[in-house]
């Protein structure tokens, strides 16, 4: 098989290739090759595999990341075998024996619904949105019984981390005790454990790179800050002063809202309330694909007494069918103050968000996934150039920081912070 496709494993990988169970995650240090591997360990099983019609996918946080980072990957290793057919705008190829192996983006979730899978790999899990697996991929592997693979570097305590921890130590069950699962495997690959990257690249890097930097890229720590994260020291801070848990709503105060409202891209609404010097965020929600009317639906769900609703400034775009802008849309269904928060710049937004921060209060549960985007939401990263780039990525946690920060510019010129000294709240 290696002279087919013409990939001679690594000592490492091919350990890796040797014990995978079901289900696998692998935490890997930077250039250890784990895409070439988990590349090649889909071609492997969709040439030995004997089930008819065989498909899998290979997903990366963008469906642009899939292309640049393993398509080339793909082609090269099939490329030798004879009857092999490529589809450069699917991104797939497809094999003489009928299995299909295809590139996909996990910002695009809804191509894969409908359809069945025999294997996955999920490249940089850590950067994809919380929940893709249990609410889109593994509902795709039932049917055949398919294997999954995560692959990726640390990026805090997230839903990868989680998921490591499930595989390593067993699942918790309703009183916190973990039980093992036979069917899953974790894996850790530190740089100075592998080989893979000679000591003096190694040590030229750690004198580069700050130490939290170094050991989150290299040494594979969960623990390290998230490298270029905006608010990821902040979310950290109000966890130590005990901000982040119980934060209930008070009837005797309006709720507001902050939007960020997308198109093809999700939609999100931050619900929060102003209660003297503090700003307590009780509630969340996300989704995408529904009309406006459906969103309003979600807001008169909820037994609140609203104030005002904070909307990005694009919400005037006109709709074309409607004639109406968006924002004209959501004032005749809300019936609500609706204020539109002008344009700014995004470093000011982040500014201005920075300084709420120390004084915003969140419900763990109800604001579980916006609090990890604002722990995960930080500067895009030039590999070319081997810097971060003065603006922020565009991924899942985009669009949850976005609302925040229109939420956090749209209350400045309504709320006045007052010198009222208030006794300090824990919320258990």
């Amino acid at each position: 098989m290696q002279e087919v496709i013409l990939f001679k494993p690594r000592p490492v990988q091919e350990e890796i290739f040797n014990s995978l169970k079901r289900f696998n995650v692998l935490v890997c240090h930077r250039r250890m090759g784990k895409t070439v591997l988990c590349i090649n360990i889909l071609i492997r099983a969709a040439l030995e595999g004997d089930k008819p019609d065989q498909r899998f996918a290979y997903i990366a946080p963008l469906f642009r990341q899939a292309k640049q980072i393993a398509w080339d990957y793909l082609k090269q290793y099939t490329n030798d075998i004879p009857g092999r057919k490529f589809y450069e705008n699917d991104l797939r190829v497809d094999l003489p024996n009928g299995a299909k192996i295809q590139l996909f983006g996990a910002d695009n979730p809804d191509a894969l619904r409908g359809m069945y899978l025999d294997g996955v790999i999920l490249d940089e899990y850590a950067q994809m949105r919380p929940g893709l697996w249990g609410s889109v991929i593994r509902p795709l592997l039932t049917d055949r019984q398919g294997f999954g693979i995560f692959i990726g570097t640390p990026q805090g305590h997230n839903e990868f981390y989680e998921l490591y921890l499930n595989a390593r130590d067993g699942f918790k069950d309703i009183d916190g005790n973990r039980h093992a699962d036979a069917t899953w495997k974790a894996f850790m690959y530190k740089s100075t454990e592998t080989g893979v990257i000679d000591e003096a690249e190694l040590s030229s890097a750690k004198r580069e790179m700050t130490a939290a930097e170094f050991d989150q890229e290299f040494e594979c720590s969960f623990e390290a800050q998230i490298r270029g994260a905006y608010f990821a020291a902040d979310i950290a801070l109000a966890e130590e002063e005990g901000r982040i848990g119980n934060v209930p709503y008070d009837r005797a105060i309006p709720v507001h809202t902050a939007w960020d409202i997308g198109i093809g891209d999700s939609t999100v609404i931050w619900y929060f309330q102003l209660i003297g010097q503090e700003i307590h965020w009780i509630d969340y929600y996300e989704d995408s694909g529904k009309p406006l009317s459906e969103y309003v639906q979600e807001l008169q769900e909820h037994d609140y007494v609203y104030g005002e609703h904070y909307l990005p400034h694009d919400i005037r775009a006109r709709e074309l069918l409607a004639g109406k802008s968006r924002e004209d849309v959501l004032q005749d269904l809300l019936n609500y103050q609706c204020r539109v928060v002008e344009n700014h710049k995004i470093d000011d937004g982040i500014s201005n968000v920075r300084n709420k921060l120390p004084k915003c209060w969140f419900d763990r549960q109800k604001c579980s996934r916006g609090i990890e985007a604002l722990r995960q939401y930080r500067h895009e990263f030039d590999e070319n150039q081997g810097v971060f780039k003065n603006r922020p990525l565009h991924n899942w946690a985009s669009h949850p920081a976005d609302a925040f920060r229109i939420g956090c510019m749209g209350m400045q010129p309504a709320f006045k912070w007052t010198t009222l000294e208030l006794p300090k709240r824990v919320f258990v």
